[in-house]
This record gives structure tokens, sequence and C-alpha cells, in this order.
């Protein structure tokens, strides 16, 4: 049986350069920064933020998903794997030790 993690995201679209890491105080709690360079039209930056998210976790994509804020840069996405693995990474992820 696989476990899931929700994970808070704060999107940062049109960003020079993409890059996960760091951590934001949003809506759903602290929030990882997730920085694309797609623009926020047409859902593309949150589809590069999906998968931006999948590789910084080590996880394919089609193993997150969005859960919620399609038209925010606050989102919820559920991301499918071994949580205790998956919370560590965030972990380290948000106190910027990755990106």
């Amino acid at each position: 049986m696989h476990d899931s993690l929700t994970v808070a995201v704060r999107v940062k679209p049109g960003s020079a350069r993409a890059r996960v890491g760091g951590c934001f105080d949003g809506p759903h709690g602290p929030a990882l920064v997730v920085a694309v360079n797609a623009p926020a039209v047409d859902g593309r930056a949150t589809e590069a933020a999906r998968r931006a998210l999948a590789g910084a976790l080590g996880v394919r994509p089609a193993a997150v998903s969005l859960r919620a804020g399609a038209a925010s840069r606050d989102k919820l996405f559920t991301v499918d794997g071994s949580a205790p693995e998956l919370t560590e990474a965030l972990r380290r992820l948000r106190d910027g030790a990755a990106g």
C-alpha cells in the first residue's frame, strides 16, 4: 500500500530560472516555494510546478497531482510515495538546503 502526502506550494511563475526551495507562510501553512519559467497562463505554471515538485522529491510526475488552488499561486499537491521519505525531502527543501 502506498502512502501519500499533501504538500503546500507557493508558485512563482515567470521566474528567470526554475528552482525548488525555501519556505513561504501561505494560507495552507508553511509552503514550499517553487519558481518556474512558465507564465501563469492556461495552467502552464501549475503544470511546470507539478513537474518541478516531482523532480525535487524524486518521484515520477504521475505521482504528483493538484488537489487545490488551480487559479492561485498557493496550491496543494498530493504526492504518492513513502511518506517518511517524502516528509524528510520536503523538510530539506523548505529549509533551503536543496534547490
